[in-house]
């Protein structure tokens, strides 16, 4: 920014697991969203290396950087990110519709999910008729479409009262424990805690703790 260096993130040495629940802890600005962008190859990290699933991010080219988006990570954001004039249905599709795949099978696939996360009766409703925890449902749907390896939430209870925010927690566990999904979330709140397998603290874009 002119004269000034901003750093995102910096003296991070971080290896985890596949199957691993991971919880991402800081302060506003400590790093979290910028970390998660970075492992979601949506920024590339100006130093160091970036390993996801085998594929080198710092060195990707565009077209393996949206493949891996494509099939390696599910993105839960806590804005929700909707497209407003699409159904339900039709936002949980999307991403799969983009990658190319069958129509048919996609919408098999989301009529599937949406079953699973109490969804099916909200088809073709669009978002502006949904709860807050409908619509973050409906964005774990979304996520999971392409049926990746890697689920991020960058706070996925920060729009949701306690009651909603515990439900999508539970449902982030339930992918992690029994459908094996590596999940990482990056949260304010405590409502994950007793269920990560891992912590990390950042402070001002390090990574000041870890713990199992």
């Amino acid at each position: 920014m002119g004269r000034d260096e901003v750093v995102g993130v910096h003296e991070i040495d971080l290896e985890i697991p596949q199957g691993e629940m991971v919880i991402i802890k800081g302060e506003s600005g400590s790093g979290k969203s910028t970390l998660l962008s970075l492992l979601a190859g949506l920024d590339r990290p100006t130093d160091g290396s970036l390993i996801v699933t085998g594929l080198r991010l710092e060195s990707a080219t565009a077209g393996e950087l949206t493949e891996f988006r494509r099939k390696s990570v599910g993105i839960v954001f806590q804005s929700f990110n909707l497209l407003p004039t699409l159904t339900v249905l039709e936002n949980i599709c999307l991403p799969a519709l983009l990658a190319a795949q069958e129509r048919r099978k996609v919408m098999k696939r989301a009529v599937e999910l949406m079953g699973w996360l109490g969804m099916d009766k909200r088809a073709n409703h669009f978002p502006a008729q949904l709860s807050g925890g409908e619509m973050q449902r409906s964005a774990i749907a979304r996520a999971l479409i392409n049926d990746p390896a890697i689920i991020l939430a960058d706070e996925p209870t920060g729009n949701l009262d306690s009651k909603n925010g515990t439900a999508v927690i539970e449902l982030l566990t339930d992918l992690n424990r029994n459908l094996g999904r590596t999940v990482i979330i990056a949260t304010h709140s405590s409502l994950a805690d007793p269920y990560g397998t891992a912590r990390i603290v950042l402070k001002d874009g390090a990574m000041a703790e870890r713990s199992a």
